[in-house]
């Protein structure tokens, strides 16, 4: 494997040499992971995977999956695009079932809803995967991963105000940075939870980033996942470190139903890693 595949872009920011220790004070300090999600399963918490599909039947994924639909371009329709159910769903790459299974093994309970908007060979339009991110918002979904992106500017706008709508709704964003270092919207929304891969094998490490746009990183090199048809991979990108967020994200709510998406963020702070207690 190239060293551009085992390092995606903005995972160099989540080296041992580059992780920066920060301090917590006073009553910031008494955030930790036992209060923030110990004994939580991710019971009650809907959570949306806008991607390929997921495969409702994996082995990886019990009996998580809720429910899902398919968003189709179609020219002719209003907005340029149809809805339809897919009941049972399925995934036509794996790549969505990956992000799924990450986020179930660490929210076993959390439900899962499977949002497909791209097709075999990972493409899809913009129109699309707004689409997908709009029918979650509007299905009262709580928790979304969006281990994809656009790069286009004509669509910033839109998923800004999509963005938008997410937060105002309590909805907590978690979006992957492109894997190449150009911009990509939502990742590099001050609203979203952004997040980068780092090397590490342990799901609920994971590292803040002081320095904007990215916040987060988590384990997405050499991460095994589950897959289409059954089956599972060795896979590297920065779509597999986000649904690390995601599950870990699903626990916090489950157990704190009353954090705002501003909250969140700082209890996701205060529990990472490289953020150490003044006692």
């Amino acid at each position: 494997m190239s060293e551009e595949t085992l390092r995606p872009a903005w995972s160099q920011d989540f080296t041992p040499e580059a992780i920066q220790e920060l301090l917590a004070h006073g009553p910031f300090a008494k955030i930790d992971p036992e209060w923030a999600w110990g004994g939580s399963t991710g019971k009650g918490i809907r959570v949306a995977v806008v991607d390929s599909g997921v495969e409702h039947d994996h082995p990886a994924l019990g009996n998580c999956v809720r429910g899902g639909v398919v968003i189709e371009y179609d020219s002719r329709a209003k907005n340029s695009h149809r809805i339809k159910p897919d009941h049972p769903s399925s995934d036509v790459s794996g790549h969505g079932t990956a992000c799924a299974g990450i986020i179930h093994a660490l929210a076993p309970d959390a439900e899962i809803y499977s949002v497909r908007v791209l097709g075999r060979n990972m493409g899809g339009r913009a129109i699309q995967f707004a689409a997908g991110f709009d029918w979650a918002i509007e299905n009262d979904i709580q928790v979304v991963n969006l281990s994809l992106s656009t790069s286009l500017e004509e669509y910033f706008g839109l998923f800004h105000d999509l963005t938008d709508q997410a937060y105002f709704k309590n909805m907590n964003v978690i979006s992957a940075v492109n894997n190449i270092p150009e911009p990509s919207y939502p990742s590099l929304y001050s609203s979203v939870i952004s997040v980068a891969a780092h090397e590490g094998k342990d799901p609920f490490t994971y590292y803040y980033n002081p320095k904007p746009p990215v916040e987060f990183g988590a384990p997405g090199i050499d991460v095994e996942v589950a897959w289409s048809k059954g089956q599972y991979l060795v896979c590297t990108g920065n779509s597999f470190a986000a649904p690390h967020i995601t599950g870990i994200t699903a626990l916090i709510r489950s157990k704190h139903p009353e954090l705002t998406p501003f909250q969140m963020k700082a209890v996701l702070l205060a529990c990472a890693a490289n953020t150490k207690r003044q006692k």
